[in-house]
């Protein structure tokens, strides 16, 4: 691997909680990715600063898109001769242009999962992996003429997105926010129209804090028929913006000017930020996939820390742990080399308002790509 910018400054959360253990694997004809002596080093350390050339085609989520764009022209102007393009087309359908081939890897704000594990295993000749790269809220936005918060319980949000919630005034919003003047209008949800990673979240969220209230299992699609919608994060955002008395979700990146939901945490309420998205993904646990150098994260959605704001999104680089091309594979790991180093996380930090990942995170994506080898 070449070119990855490894400074060791550490980031803005929790560096022992998401420190994990990865054993790095040997193979044939792989790109170097052996570890050396020299203190614990990787291949990739010792080869950074190396030009490349070529083109690098992804495609996926949404909510990644002004933390990719920013991404783009900073990797570009340290590496002019690569052309890096991005297709935000959402989780669902980049996964989908991956598994196909037509991109080398997939941004998503879920993991893969279900018939998508076997897709890309078969796409790829050999395990996909999925590498965290950027942490963001989910916020939930509404559009309420002079209100611009609002505290709501888990089983208040799942009631309005289930449609059991009509009215703004209803006294379940009501008697949360007392000092509020709520006004005698019709609730409307809003959802995403296409498969998308950010509803996964959001419907993790809701079937995790809010079993009874919303009894359906975490999914891309959204599980229930009719209401308003729209494509991908700009489409549901302007759906919102269009409509008084309208409600959704989104990466918080977005939330623009609309109002945003206090969501409960312990026995208070918080709002979104970077802070209270890494209290969050501090106690965020491994999914155990069973493939090697897979780093898959559960969210804790019933915080006990009046601090952890309980509906984060963690944004992931779906790759191969295979590749048929030896530049192909080198292009991957430099550009999501840089997607999780200080610079990159700091450029998503500026552009799009996520949370950095920690130092001790960062180090692990690094050695999950460290393993990416070449086919025979």
């Amino acid at each position: 691997m070449k070119n990855l910018r490894l400074s060791r400054v550490a980031l803005a959360f929790g560096a022992g909680s998401l420190a994990f253990a990865l054993t790095a694997c040997g193979s044939d004809n792989a790109v170097p990715t052996d570890e050396t002596d020299n203190g614990g080093e990787t291949a990739a350390e010792e080869t950074a600063g190396e030009m490349l050339s070529g083109s690098l085609a992804g495609a996926g989520a949404s909510s990644q898109e002004a933390a990719m764009n920013a991404w783009i022209a900073k990797y570009q102007g340290e590496q002019p001769d690569v052309s890096v393009t991005y297709d935000a087309v959402g989780s669902g359908a980049g996964i989908t242009q991956f598994i196909d081939k037509q991109v080398s890897w997939a941004g998503s704000d879920a993991v893969l999962e279900g018939d998508e594990i076997a897709g890309a295993e078969a796409r790829c000749g050999g395990p996909a992996i999925n590498l965290p790269v950027y942490i963001s809220p989910v916020a939930v936005i509404f559009n309420l003429e002079g209100v611009d918060t609002l505290n709501m319980d888990p089983d208040t949000v799942a009631k309005v997105f289930a449609g059991d919630i009509t009215n703004w005034n209803d006294p379940a919003i009501a008697d949360l926010n007392p000092d509020v003047d709520l006004p005698d209008l019709a609730i409307t949800p809003v959802h995403r129209a296409d498969k998308s990673g950010t509803t996964e979240n959001f419907t993790d969220y809701l079937n995790k804090a809010a079993p009874e209230s919303w009894p359906h299992e975490p999914d891309k699609t959204w599980p229930i028929s009719g209401g308003e919608s729209g494509d991908k994060t700009a489409g549901l955002v302007q759906a919102v913006n269009q409509g008084e008395g309208t409600i959704g979700y989104a990466d918080a990146s977005q939330a623009g000017d609309l109002g945003t939901v206090a969501l409960q945490a312990g026995d208070g309420f918080v709002k979104f930020s970077n802070e209270a998205a890494a209290a969050a993904a501090d106690s965020a646990e491994r999914i155990d996939s069973g493939v090697e150098g897979d780093i898959g994260l559960e969210v804790n959605r019933k915080p006990e820390d009046p601090n952890a704001y309980p509906m984060i999104l963690i944004s992931y680089a779906i790759v191969c742990t295979t590749y048929e091309d030896e530049n192909e594979a080198n292009l991957v790991k430099d550009f999501i080399g840089y997607q999780v180093s200080e610079d990159g996380q700091a450029a998503a930090e500026e552009a799009a308002g996520s949370a950095p990942l920690s130092a001790n995170l960062r180090d692990e994506v690094l050695k999950s790509l460290d393993m990416i080898k070449v086919a025979n």
